[in-house]
């Protein structure tokens, strides 16, 4: 957590240990944080999470409670659950157990509504209302309460919770798996346990510092499975759904959100690495199942857990102009609990309230990088933008002119030596790669790079950018990352102070990416092989974005084939990828058309102005 103000935790409040019974006779450990105030009663705000609840001992208390210490300052009984199956609670530990309509097997939902009904007729002085938070995992299981939900359940805010680890949440995108990510979190997370403990298991020790290298020599992914024996029951679940099956279909989590009648507060980031999707596929199922939930979308520039974890006023090398992570907190996440589980409105003068004092949360509140702005809409994304196609063009040149003539770029992928997503030596993925400068890549053989000239006048999106590229390759598969970039001015001040002595001019800051792997092109469920050399469309998502390339600054797209050890490597031939043979992964030559019949092209959604117009 960032600074705050000291807050004494222990002067104001008591703290309780205890066990709640689930309808199936397990117990799931749970602490309670209460007023000392005996005098009034106060609301139930609850996170549930499977990454402990820390510090453990009725002696021992945490020194914030709730999402922030002003939180314990406006009088709340804090609670804190261990999940079936993880730390000091009982039960077994399913990754993301499903929901199966039904079924009389409990679930993280219905876990949720016994935790809910137990503390509301049993914790003192409570107000008969609940709300429950939390971000990532936490955010799941916040998704997980809103299905079918307790009626005392009256405000929800799942921040960056993934709804669909498939479809490019925590563990895939583009039906590629997310090595780096999946082998670090399963090594520490996802463990056996012998009996209920609170002592976390110690992380993987790599042996290096060298994410690349290590990762290079593990070859495919199936073989972690060798560091893990039968330890990590979840891994081998993985390696043996290498396809959106039922596996992974069950877990979807909007299939289930039709009838959330609460108000609902999604968090996401536009900068976040592991759950970036889930908040954006949460809220358009909500608008269309659940549209009395009234629901709000907040996007910041934040990396996964920023916007509590940070003043949100950098990332990386990238300013924002303003503390927004703070203003989050202060201006939308306290007032959003207070007047839905006290009537506590945020007073007149205040940001989001109305004539009389009520909060009056817009569909979506997001901030617009690049010109550094926060917005309210009705919804997301906004009305008024228009699509429009960036071309390829000869020349690595990149402009919404249509191609002309009958031209391609073609490079060598080998994957024994892929491309890598980060300058940085590390084994664990990180955040700061999502606004990490490009130029690292840039002048490699098999990374293809495309630019306008400098704007003439600034040029803002809104909404989701696409992918559309006309490829070919020599193998039987092959993946395709696309990235969008926002090159800075060649006399771009560098920042200040400036300890890492990094130089602004002409900084290559990445703004979207994604990987497509090839053979999931016409279906996540059912891959097929490509053909050698015959030309194949292929179309994808890059997420949404909020984004104004400034004046003077130029628009990027790089095409590459890999982008390791984040992702694993497309051994570029048809075969069972998390199970590769080391004589299974074989140059090609991927090319990419940008003609007239065959065209390649970013589609942006514009607001204004409607086009730029470049200068050479």
């Amino acid at each position: 957590m960032p600074a705050q103000a000291p807050y004494d935790v222990k002067a104001n409040y008591l703290k309780r240990e205890l066990y709640i019974p689930m309808r199936d006779g397990v117990k799931l450990f749970t602490i309670v944080y209460a007023p000392k105030d005996a005098t009034r009663t106060f609301p139930l705000l609850m996170t549930r999470t499977a990454y402990g609840i820390a510090p453990y001992g009725p002696e021992n208390s945490r020194s914030v409670l709730g999402p922030n210490n002003d939180f314990a300052r406006d009088g709340y009984i804090f609670v804190y659950q261990d999940t079936r199956g993880k730390f000091k609670s009982e039960g077994e530990f399913v990754h993301h157990v499903p929901i199966v309509k039904g079924s009389s097997k409990p679930n993280e939902s219905t876990d949720t509504w016994d935790t809910i009904d137990w503390l509301v007729k049993n914790i003192p002085n409570n107000n008969g209302r609940v709300g429950q938070y939390g971000i990532s995992w936490a955010g799941w299981e916040v998704s997980q309460g809103m299905i079918d939900a307790h009626p005392a359940l009256k405000a929800s805010s799942p921040q960056a919770p993934p709804q669909d680890q498939f479809l490019g949440d925590d563990y895939h995108s583009g039906g590629a798996y997310q090595l780096m990510y999946g082998f670090n979190w399963m090594s520490t997370n996802a463990r056996a346990r012998v009996a209920p403990s609170e002592r976390p298991v110690e992380r993987f020790d790599y042996g290096t510092p060298d994410g690349y290298r290590f990762f290079l020599e593990l070859g495919a992914a199936a073989n972690a499975e060798k560091y893990f024996a039968d330890d990590v029951p979840t891994y081998h679940d993985h390696m043996t759904h290498p396809t959106y099956d039922e596996y992974w279909q069950a877990r979807n989590v909007p299939k289930d959100l039709a009838g959330t009648a609460h108000p609902v507060l999604i968090v996401a980031a536009w900068f976040d690495a592991q759950d970036f999707y889930g908040p954006f596929r949460m809220y358009r199922a909500l608008e269309e199942k659940s549209p009395g939930s009234k629901t709000t979308l907040v996007v910041g520039p934040w990396q996964h857990g920023g916007w509590a974890s940070s003043d949100g006023e950098t990332l990386g090398h990238i300013a924002f102009g303003s503390k927004t992570a703070e203003r989050f907190r202060s201006e939308i996440e306290l007032p959003f609990f207070n007047y839905y589980l006290k009537d506590k409105g945020p007073g007149r003068s205040a940001p989001y309230a109305d004539r009389a004092g009520r909060l009056n949360l817009p569909g979506a509140i997001v901030f617009e990088t690049g010109a550094n702005k926060w917005h309210d809409y009705d919804q997301w994304p906004p009305k008024g933008t228009r699509r429009r196609n960036l071309y390829l063009q000869s020349g690595g040149r990149l402009a919404f002119a249509v191609p002309t003539g009958d031209e391609s770029d073609s490079y060598v992928s080998d994957p024994r030596k892929p491309v890598p997503y980060t300058a940085e030596v590390t084994t664990t993925e990180g955040h700061v790669f999502m606004v990490e400068d490009q130029r690292f890549v840039a002048g490699r053989p098999d990374v293809l790079v495309y630019e306008t000239p400098p704007l003439t006048e600034s040029l803002t999106i809104a909404g989701s950018i696409d992918a559309n590229l006309n490829v070919a390759t020599t193998g039987t598969d092959a993946d395709f990352v696309v990235k969008l970039i926002d090159v800075y001015p060649g006399n771009a001040p560098d920042p200040k102070p400036n300890p890492d002595k990094v130089r602004m001019g002409h900084f290559q800051m990445l703004l979207a990416g994604d990987i497509l792997r090839a053979k999931f092109r016409n279906s996540m469920s059912a891959p097929e092989p490509m053909v050698p050399n015959q030309p194949t469309k292929l179309t994808f998502t890059l997420g949404d974005k909020y984004h104004t390339f400034l004046k003077d600054h130029r628009v990027m797209v790089q095409i590459q084939s890999s982008w390791f050890p984040m992702f694993d490597r497309n051994p570029q031939t048809f075969v069972d990828i998390y199970h590769a043979k080391e004589e299974d992964y074989q140059k090609a030559t991927q090319t990419v058309f940008r003609s007239a019949s065959l065209p390649s092209f970013i589609t942006v959604p514009i607001i204004q102005p409607p086009a730029p117009r470049t200068r050479d």
